[in-house]
């Protein structure tokens, strides 16, 4: 592998105008490609495998053409009349102004029909609240505003008139919206990498790198949204860690290459170790974030799916851009990347490689007291896990919404005109195609659910066109959220045999409400099966890249640590409201229910970065003869100051991304930052090395049998080394001969 990509990052170094050329050309393509392509649709979020889908898929097939949930084709809203204190709706005055706003919403351009709410009996029973339907002929993003601005004009006349007019549904969303927060994270990687390289070249070439590949990998999945129905968040979610990835991988390539050069080495030679090294714990640190998010496809949630696949191919993208561009851009700037005391001086710095540094005498202090260390980190961590275990996982709608917005008041409205279950009824579907008498055996069925404790009302059932196939809805007596309407949907489920063998017909229930909780459910029960692929996946690739057993394990133990943290701060601030204000969070409510297993898989390929990164060095000290804990603090001097500052950077960019209208992108980027700041600080830059003295030399041993079965990946560049020695007596990065021996025995 070190051979392989030393010969590459050589050959780029000295191609690398065509290198350039080549990516340049790329993105250009790329970017053309997505300006030409026809707009995406709008996504369509499907569970296969569950009741609610199945029922979606029925009314598919036998209603063509209608319109149910969330397959609704156009935007829709709904006006909601509250009469003033006392009064009521169906007095005559206030009837007027009803009938008035009706009248002047259906006029309204894109408008196909806005129902009266007295004649389609939509006044509750105390005649204080009713509501207007609103069906329009273009889907919500294509609706214009200024139809928006006369549905507003047309409620602003009830309003002044002295009723309380609120207005819900999808014609009021908008596309998700970032902020200046996602370029302030940038600014602050700029900054960092200033700091840390002490050259503008050096912190600009990571962003401009990581430009180019984000750039062409976003271009590349708006381009295939029409043909592939991506939703936005697959680009955001792939910039996201597209961005935050380059950077780093960038950063740790020109870092060693800074280094190779101080030590003595040319140019090319330079450029050519440092992808050969520290490119090889890119590519094997790349892999693994490919495999944490590749994973998600196992869920069995297209959504999921889609963004991990496109995520993992973004970060596939970077990698290929960090071990070719790269050295292209250092076969350009081959001195400007350098420390600015370096290029004055041509100052050779190998005497002060062993001075200490802060990650030398952290590392020191970690290995004098190791136990002590490691119990209080533990403890830290396992008490900000505490609240995890309060998960409450849902999907957010308008009851999640502050109050201060018309939806989240037209919610409340109905909920109190018409009872809190108004909000999420049930659509069940009876399929009556082998029943004897498909009308009478629909009503049996509609009797049998009517009469459920629990159901409130339902409607008159609709029928295909064919006869054999019923739609109504029912209503419960709780709100979608309450644990009741769960237990309901359950108990309507469990009863379904006695109630087919007594009708003839059998039925499904569906409706977003019913959906939601299969959601949830399908992705509670895909959790654990997919922490065990992707922690397995990833014990074999360490096991192979280490060439032990326990470190991978205490890679894996130290995983599941930091992200049960990060959970634990997600339900804290998202659920519990804490600190909800400071991060923008408007209202608090359930966990997005694809949010959790989406951020284990992120974090999962991060928390393997820095593993691979920050133990290949302690594992190349400990290769070169020094002893474990010398190993230990060889290791932090050389790249603790970059971890740290890669952890920076990509608590940075992701904490930009809590500024994101979208919830799901919000929590992401909040719970990303949170379990990189875990991760890096507490879990690799002191439990792992707390673990390794603790450990010894049997952190690097595995049985003999496995010795022999498991391949010699060499991302330590060894056998830069020993190619080295051979033709060069004087090659200062000849190694050691005990280094050999030792590399051998391994």
């Amino acid at each position: 592998m070190a051979v392989f990509l030393d010969r590459l990052g050589r050959l780029a170094f000295r191609r690398r105008w065509r290198v350039l050329l080549l990516w340049v050309v790329a993105l250009v393509a790329a970017g053309t490609a997505s300006a030409l392509a026809p707009a995406a649709p709008d996504g369509s979020y499907s569970m296969p495998g569950t009741e609610s889908q199945r029922a979606f898929d029925l009314i598919e097939q036998r209603f063509p053409g209608v319109s149910v949930g969330s397959s609704a084709e156009g935007a829709s809203a709904k006006i909601v009349f509250v009469a003033p204190d006392g009064q009521k709706l169906t007095d005559q005055g206030n009837r007027t102004v009803v009938d008035e706003v009706v009248s002047q919403v259906g006029k309204v351009d894109q408008v196909v029909r806005a129902a009266d709410p007295f004649e389609a009996d939509a006044v509750s029973e105390d005649g204080s609240t009713a509501y207007a339907s609103v069906t329009f002929e273009v889907k919500a993003k294509d609706v214009s505003d200024t139809a928006k601005q006369d549905l507003e004009q047309a409620v602003e006349t009830g309003r002044d008139a002295g009723l309380t007019v609120e207005v819900s549904g999808s014609v009021l969303a908008t596309q998700p919206s970032g902020g200046a927060t996602e370029l302030v994270g940038v600014v602050v990687a700029a900054v960092v990498l200033l700091l840390t390289f002490g050259s503008l070249a050096a912190a600009g070439l990571p962003l401009l790198t990581a430009l180019i590949g984000v750039g062409i990998g976003t271009a590349t999945i708006l381009a295939l949204s029409s043909a592939l129905g991506l939703s936005s968040a697959t680009s955001t979610l792939a910039l996201m860690l597209g961005l935050a990835v380059g950077i780093d991988y960038a950063m740790f390539i020109v870092s060693r290459y800074r280094e190779e050069r101080a030590r003595g080495l040319a140019p090319e030679d330079a450029a050519g170790v440092a992808v050969g090294t520290a490119g090889s714990s890119v590519v094997f640190a790349g892999l693994t974030v490919v495999i944490g998010l590749a994973g998600l496809s196992v869920v069995g949630i297209p959504t999921l799916t889609q963004m991990g696949l496109a995520a993992a191919g973004t970060v596939a993208l970077s990698v290929l851009v960090a071990v070719t561009l790269i050295p292209a851009m250092l076969g350009i700037f081959p001195r400007a990347v350098l420390a600015r005391s370096v290029r004055r001086s041509g100052a050779h710095p190998d005497a002060d490689e062993d001075k200490p540094n802060m990650g030398t005498r952290w590392a020191r202090l970690i290995v004098r007291r190791p136990l002590p260390v490691l119990l209080v980190a533990v403890a830290a961590l396992g008490v900000i896990a505490l609240p995890a275990a309060q998960l409450h996982l849902g999907t957010a709608g308008d009851e999640s919404k502050p109050t201060s917005t018309t939806e989240r008041r037209a919610y409340d409205d109905l909920a109190k005109g018409f009872g809190p279950g108004f909000n999420g009824p049930l659509t069940i579907v009876v399929d009556a195609a082998t029943a004897d008498d498909p009308k009478a055996a629909v009503a049996a069925t509609a009797k049998e659910i009517a009469g459920t404790a629990g159901i409130v009302s339902v409607s008159t059932p609709s029928f295909n066109k064919a006869g054999d196939t019923a739609i109504f809805s029912a209503t419960p007596s709780t709100a979608p959220t309450d644990e009741r309407t769960v237990d309901l949907i359950h108990t309507l489920r469990d009863d379904r045999p006695a109630i087919e063998q007594a009708t003839d017909a059998t039925f499904m229930v569906s409706g977003s409400t019913a959906g939601n909780i299969d959601s949830d459910q399908k992705v509670q029960g895909a959790l654990v099966p997919y922490l065990g692929l992707v922690v397995g996946l990833a014990f074999l690739l360490l096991l192979i890249v280490f060439r032990s057993v326990l470190v991978p394990l205490k890679a894996a133990l130290g995983f599941l640590l930091s992200v049960l943290a990060a959970l634990g701060a997600v339900v804290a601030v998202f659920q519990w409201g804490w600190l909800a204000g400071l991060l923008g969070v408007d209202q608090t409510g359930p966990i997005m229910n694809t949010m959790p297993i989406v951020m284990v898989g992120i974090v999962f390929g991060l928390a393997m970065d820095y593993e691979v990164f920050l133990v290949t060095r302690i594992r190349e000290a400990h290769l070169q003869g020094e002893h474990p804990g010398q190993a230990i603090v060889s290791g932090f001097r050389h790249s603790a100051r970059v971890v740290v500052a890669a952890a920076v950077i990509m608590i940075s960019v992701f904490s930009g991304f809590i500024g994101v209208s979208e919830t799901l992108i919000k929590m992401i980027g909040f719970g990303m930052a949170i379990a990189v700041l875990f991760d890096a600080f507490v879990v690799r830059m002191t439990i792992v090395p707390a673990v390794l003295a603790l450990l010894g030399e049997r952190a690097w041993t595995m049985p003999h049998w496995l010795e022999r079965l498991v391949p010699h990946v060499d991302i330590e560049g060894h056998a830069l080394a020993v190619r080295g020695a051979g033709n060069c007596a004087t090659s200062p990065h000849r190694p050691a001969e005990n280094e050999l021996q030792v590399h051998q025995n391994t």
